[in-house]
């Protein structure tokens, strides 16, 4: 794997998004902003029916649209046709935020695992990346999701997101040793990420410090929304993925 000297730049975290002024996250409006300014740009993509990836952050429908209901119950093309809330773009699939970026800036999507370590969502996704020729990278907090896409795209950057997984911070179904080891990246162990995504907020860290230094993975981390989040980052990280401010 070279250097993934592109990815240590300034990160629009879900796009250039700013709902107060109609421009929700993850949505065309968002991508086209973070484009204008010439942004690398992180999406969510997650899992529709057939466990084919729309780009989409939560795993119900109810927060950014009209509707409710589970991503995972819907077709990919019903999903497209779903306008975002208050605005007039819709849910975008894989595909057509490739074709919107269309290779201008670096890509990375943060996987929202499907926590069944099947590799089928994975394969899907890296299956819609084979003919993309722009930088792209895939990152997910999921070990098991990392390690699928270790067997079914080798080449493809992958990175591993870590943070304190705390019990109260929606990681309470994971045991405390489960938690423990991604805590402290030793799922690196099996995972084999090519980067680190490290939560700002736990910054500084001995497991991402130790990723950077002593094996030379870039670290990213995210997500830098204050003055003293970019301090933080600009002392510790290659890049921040940022929000609410600009770098």
């Amino acid at each position: 794997m070279a250097e993934l000297y592109w990815l240590k730049r300034p990160i629009a975290h879900r796009g250039l998004h700013h709902a107060a002024s109609g421009v929700i996250e993850n949505s065309a409006a968002a991508v086209t902003a973070a484009l204008g300014h010439g942004y690398a740009i992180e999406v969510d993509l997650q899992c529709a029916a057939g466990r084919m990836p729309v780009v989409f952050h939560d795993a119900t429908l109810d927060r950014l649209t009209g509707e409710t209901g589970a991503v995972a119950d819907r077709e990919v093309e019903a999903l497209r046709a779903i306008p975002l809330r208050g605005t007039t773009n819709r849910i975008l699939s894989l595909p057509d935020l490739l074709a919107l970026v269309g290779g201008y800036v670096p890509l990375v999507l943060e996987v929202k695992s499907t926590w069944t370590r099947d590799g089928e969502f994975e394969a899907n996704i890296a299956g819609q990346l084979a003919s993309y020729d722009g930088p792209i990278a895939v990152m997910s907090f999921d070990p098991y999701s990392v390690a699928a896409f270790r067997e079914v795209a080798p080449a493809l950057p992958r990175g591993l997101i870590g943070c304190r997984f705390a019990a109260a911070d929606h990681w309470a179904d994971l045991s405390h040793p489960q938690r423990f080891a991604m805590r402290h990246l030793l799922t690196s162990a099996f995972a084999r990420p090519h980067f680190i995504a490290y939560d700002i907020g736990a910054l500084p860290a001995v497991a991402p410090l130790i990723a950077k230094y002593m094996f030379g993975l870039p670290l990213l981390t995210w997500t830098v929304r204050t003055e003293a989040d970019r301090a933080r980052a600009l002392r510790y990280a290659d890049a921040m993925i940022f929000e609410g401010i600009e770098p």
